[in-house]
Order: C-alpha cells, then sequence, then structure tokens
C-alpha cells in the first residue's frame, strides 16, 4: 500500500520565512519561560547532483540552493556530474572537506551507496533530491525531497489518454537513471495504450531530433510523444514539424522554450516537479536539523509534485521560469 506522501513539511519553511526582523532598537527580549529561537550557526553545505553544466532544469534547483543559502547565512556549494563515478568523487571530496550537510541526487542508486555511506558514518546529515527516493531512507538520509515518478507519470499518461492518444513514444534521455524508468512505467499503466521507450543522448539534442523523426516516419500509428526532459522535448517538438506527423507531444519539467510552446499549442503539457523547491527545501532541512535537530518527512519523501502546467497557466508560470525559479 502506498502510503500518503508528507505535504506538511511545508510548513516549517513557513514558520522559518515569516518571522518578523523588524523589532525597535531596545527592544525587550523574550520573557522568562518563554521559547528561544535556535542560535544562528551558519554553515557550510555542498549540493551534488547528476546533473551536467548548463542543464537549465539543473540550474533552477541551484538557484533555489543558493537562494536559501542566501536567506540563511550559510555557504552553498553546487556541483553536478552525469558521471556516476565522478558524482562519488565529488561526494568523497565534500565528505573530506567535512561540510555540515550534504544534498545528493541519486539516479544511479547502486553507484553512490558507498559515497553516502561515508557520508552517514562521517556523522554529515543526507538529503537525497529529484531521483532515489526508494533507497534514500536505507542509505541512512534525513528525508527525500522530490516527486514521486511512478504517480507523475500516471499522471502523464492519464491526460495523454485523455487527448486520444494510443500509441506513445517515451523518450529516455539518461541510461540507467531509475527515475525515468518509472515515469515512462506509470504512463504505460494509464495510458490504456501501447508505450514503445526510444533511447537518445540528451547532450546530443540534433541525434534527438533526429531519431524521433525516423521514429515517427516509420511508425505512423505512433501518435503521441513524451519527453522526460525539457530541452528534449523542444527537440522532440522539432522531430514533429521534420516528419509531417500529427502526434501530439507533452514533456516532464520546464524551461522558458518550453512554456512558450505550450502557449503556442506545440506541447500539450509539462508535468511540473517544481525543481527550485529540490533546491531550496534541502538546505532549509539541513539548517534546521544543524540548529535544531529537526527531521522532516517522518521517514517519508517531501513530494514537490506533480503539477502540470498547460495552456490555461503557462502565461503565469512563464514570468517565473524568466526569473529561474520554475
Amino acid at each position: 500500500m502506498r502510503r500518503t506522501p508528507i505535504v506538511l513539511a511545508l510548513a516549517g519553511v513557513l514558520a522559518l520565512t515569516s518571522c518578523s526582523s523588524s523589532a525597535e532598537p531596545g527592544a525587550q527580549s523574550a520573557a522568562p519561560g518563554s521559547a528561544a529561537a535556535p542560535a544562528a550557526g551558519g554553515g557550510s553545505f555542498a549540493v551534488i547532483t547528476h546533473g551536467g553544466a548548463g542543464d537549465a532544469f539543473w540550474d533552477v534547483v541551484k538557484n533555489g540552493a543558493e537562494a536559501a543559502g542566501k536567506q540563511y547565512g550559510v555557504k552553498v556549494t553546487y556541483q553536478g556530474d552525469g558521471d556516476p563515478a565522478k558524482q562519488s568523487q565529488l561526494i568523497d571530496q565534500a565528505v573530506a572537506e567535512k561540510v555540515d550537510g550534504l544534498v545528493v541526487s541519486m539516479a544511479n542508486p547502486d553507484a553512490l551507496k558507498e559515497a553516502v555511506g561515508k557520508a552517514v558514518a562521517a556523522k554529515i546529515p543526507v538529503v537525497t533530491i529529484n531521483s532515489g527516493a526508494d533507497s534514500s531512507k536505507a542509505f541512512g538520509a534525513l528525508t527525500h525531497v522530490g516527486q514521486s515518478e511512478d504517480v507523475a507519470g500516471r499522471g502523464a499518461g492519464e491526460q495523454l489518454k485523455a487527448a486520444g492518444v494510443t500509441k506513445l513514444l517515451c523518450v529516455v534521455h539518461e541510461a540507467g537513471n531509475v527515475g525515468l524508468d518509472q515515469r515512462c512505467k506509470g504512463a504505460e499503466q494509464t495510458l490504456g495504450g501501447t508505450v514503445e521507450r526510444l533511447q537518445v543522448d540528451v547532450a546530443n539534442l540534433a541525434d534527438v531530433t533526429s531519431k524521433v523523426t525516423a521514429k515517427l516516419q516509420s511508425d505512423k500509428q505512433v501518435n503521441g510523444v513524451l519527453a522526460l526532459n525539457p530541452a528534449v522535448a523542444v527537440a522532440a517538438r522539432d522531430a514533429i514539424k521534420d516528419s509531417g506527423s500529427q502526434a501530439k507531444l507533452a514533456t516532464f519539467d520546464l524551461s522558458g522554450d518550453v512554456v512558450a510552446a505550450i502557449k503556442d499549442g506545440e506541447i500539450l503539457f509539462a508535468v511540473d516537479q517544481q525543481q527550485y523547491l529540490q533546491g531550496y527545501l534541502p538546505i532549509t532541512f539541513l539548517k534546521l536539523y544543524k540548529d535544531n535537530l529537526n527531521t522532516v518527512g517522518g521517514g517519508l519523501p517531501v513530494n514537490t509534485g506533480p503539477g502540470f502546467v498547460t495552456k490555461d497557466n503557462a502565461e503565469q508560470v512563464a514570468k517565473l521560469a524568466e526569473a529561474g525559479t520554475r
């Protein structure tokens, strides 16, 4: 049985951000016996993801982490590498530097198990994000912040089914990424039709367009395409145009180009996991843990999605995407 996701965790964020700093000089301190706020102790937190340099999705995660660091007066460093071995080395380096907390995305949990284990053994609190929710607790992390990928996939499948899609091409852009596989499986569960996977390389978008074009030309029954990355979505949009296909396109995750394409009717919808929160919330949680030994989630993930961006709300989201927060 699937347990209900923790959604009240955001109350901790509201509590932190609602405190007033407008006390007049000379104001009296708290009355005897009243609760005092935890002392602010600074800190240094490392965010290490599987996102490559220049990836628009991960830039928003970075923006969220850095915004939280600025708000709480802590040092936040961000590094990313799509190679699990290199990502593990970055984690080892952070452990050696004795950071106060670690944020890690786990697209390939097995490859990161040893490195994350070293951090936990060194008494460095870990929050996992984005991918690897099923392994987070077992690896010793405080909590996981992200989106339930199978739930999001099922939501995408339902909407595509309602749009009349009967044969779907699910475009997988990172080999071995468990979260992407869960998205495709979720869509397959609710579509009620056929779902076929197409493996591409997100680092070669021209080749993505070429491969999707070739598939659409060779199989006229494909009337839907589901991208799992915003850059891949734009490449798939071009492929649909190049092939002369009438396939309907949807995607996971946002970028300015994706929002514009939704507004123009070229993309039906985007599944939004609100990745800004995947940067912002872990720094918040680690700061709370450092200063007050608070833990969030109660053993369950803290979900940041899924939400859906459609033509109805794309205009509002576009302004936020331009600001780097969506």
